[in-house]
């Protein structure tokens, strides 16, 4: 015979009702002990279940969310249900304060639940939990909402006292429906995304041959005897802005900081710039490297190649709905670019898997840097960032900071490997791969990459020359006396 409490007031009511809520995650009968039903802390429970549900499904759909009503209905089925087996037991043990039971410890497990999962969901939101926990998340969540109402099957079998048979009984077919509402409503969350089909406007459709052709004819030519850097980047899917903003950015650092202004191109995939750049394809940069073939002198200019994008092994995904665009494969890669005719290149792709990419495009004459080894994922990828881990360690710090490349990228690699390291993130393991040739060359060529240096060294040079001058009368003098 369950023995319920008195109600007392509200907030002594709430208190009990919390604790019977965390006891019934335990599974424990204490929770049949200790609950204070009434109609008021079921109306309150029932608000601040549904509060913190649809916080929860807000979070989850982002600032692309419209309220679904049709969500909240299919979560007030659950709480319905308990109501009408509390009515039943009520019935049977001929105790009419036991009907609101099983909807309040529901919907009192439920309001913790949920405000766990939203709480969850904000810190993923921000990037901070270990990347491996994404794929265990959903998993969590669904047992945490299959256990809250079998836990509430589970105390009253027990102190119900049923028979072994009728509990399983009770338990297969709570189970069962738990599983067959969850296939049918997942569709109908709280707060929904409304999904729809990406379109190509038809000023894109036409703007886009104008800019290409403008982009590629504006590439200069390489003045003679003396060495130029070309810019070229690729910003690979359309789904993320990560990729559009690394680009846009880091050509904007070549141009200004690094001299490419007029000899720098960027390719993006972002349906914000349909209208303004050049989308990248296979198309576009095998016409973009072919001009920059044409204009550069072959044995001075040098060719700086970057690609961003998410990525598989011997794969850089080429998104852009709804133009259908194929991936850019490493052998394709290569093909292409000794189609240019570019013979000095360096060449940084930031992509999972992007190490695959290193044995087709080794050559004597090229520099190769890649985010990640051939087996491992690189991190950083998300709407909120404007850099990847390694686009942010690579080019807004390292490339900022010192005076060659390779000191760079040793730099960019330990940041990477300490932001991954406080994620609980695999190693991404950031490549270097340098042909013998480039070896030698790279030095002549890093000069005209970073002018800041040179002109500082000779600066500091001069005046101490000239300070030698000025002191050197005056020393010879002391020593004569």
């Amino acid at each position: 015979m369950i023995d319920l409490k008195p109600s007392i007031n509200f907030w002594h009511d709430l208190k009990s009702n919390q604790r019977a809520g965390l006891w019934l995650f335990l599974g424990s009968r204490k929770s049949l002990q200790i609950v204070r039903p009434s109609i008021l802390q079921l109306i309150f429970w029932g608000i601040l279940g549904a509060s913190a549900n649809t916080l929860f499904s807000w979070l989850v759909a982002g600032d692309g969310g419209v309220f679904n009503k049709q969500g909240l209905v299919s979560y007030a089925l659950w709480p319905f249900i308990a109501l009408i087996v509390g009515i039943f037991l009520s019935q049977r043990t001929n105790n009419p304060r036991l009907m609101l039971v099983p909807t309040l410890l529901w919907l009192v497990l439920d309001t913790h639940i949920a405000l766990l999962q939203s709480f969850i969901q904000y810190l993923g939101s921000l990037d901070f939990l270990p990347n491996f926990t994404y794929d265990y998340l959903p998993i969590i969540f669904m047992v945490l909402f299959v256990w809250q109402s079998l836990a509430v099957v589970w105390v009253f079998a027990r102190e119900l006292k049923w028979p072994w048979w009728e509990r399983a009984l009770i338990m297969l077919a709570t189970l069962f429906t738990l599983i067959v509402w969850q296939m049918s409503v997942q569709d109908q969350p709280i707060w929904k995304v409304e999904e729809s089909p990406p379109t190509l406007s038809e000023t894109a459709f036409y703007t886009q041959s104008r800019l290409l052709n403008k982009s590629i004819e504006q590439i200069q030519f390489g003045e003679f005897a003396q060495t130029h850097w070309y810019f070229l980047g690729v910003a690979g899917v359309s789904y993320q802005d990560v990729f559009k903003f690394e680009i846009e950015r880091i050509k904007e650092q070549f141009d200004t900081r690094f001299g490419t202004f007029g000899r720098s191109i960027d390719l993006v995939n972002n349906p914000e710039t349909l209208t303004e750049i050049p989308i990248a394809s296979k198309t576009s940069m095998e016409l973009a490297l072919r001009r920059i073939g044409q204009q550069m002198n072959k044995e001075s200019d040098v060719l700086f190649l970057y690609m961003t994008s998410h990525g598989l092994p011997n794969q850089f995904e080429m998104e852009n709905d709804p133009i259908a665009l194929d991936d850019v494969d490493p052998k394709w890669l290569r093909e292409t670019l000794d189609k240019s005719g570019i013979r000095w290149k360096v060449i940084v792709i930031s992509a999972c898997y992007s190490g695959s990419f290193v044995p087709a495009l080794q050559s004597p004459d090229t520099l190769i840097i890649t985010a990640s080894a051939a087996d491992r994922a690189s991190f950083g990828c998300s709407n909120e960032a404007d850099y990847t881990y390694f686009g942010r360690a690579f080019f807004d710090q390292a490339m900022r900071e010192q005076k060659t490349i390779k000191s760079a990228f040793n730099q960019a690699a330990e940041t990477v490997a300490k932001w991954e390291n406080a994620q609980g993130f695999e190693p991404s393991e950031p490549q270097w791969v340098i042909g013998k040739n480039m070896e030698l060359m790279l030095p002549q060529l890093e000069q005209h990459l970073f002018p800041q240096a040179n002109v500082k060294s000779v600066n500091q040079l001069e005046p101490t020359a000239a300070t030698t001058q000025k002191t050197h009368p005056e020393s010879l003098k002391v020593a004569h006396q």
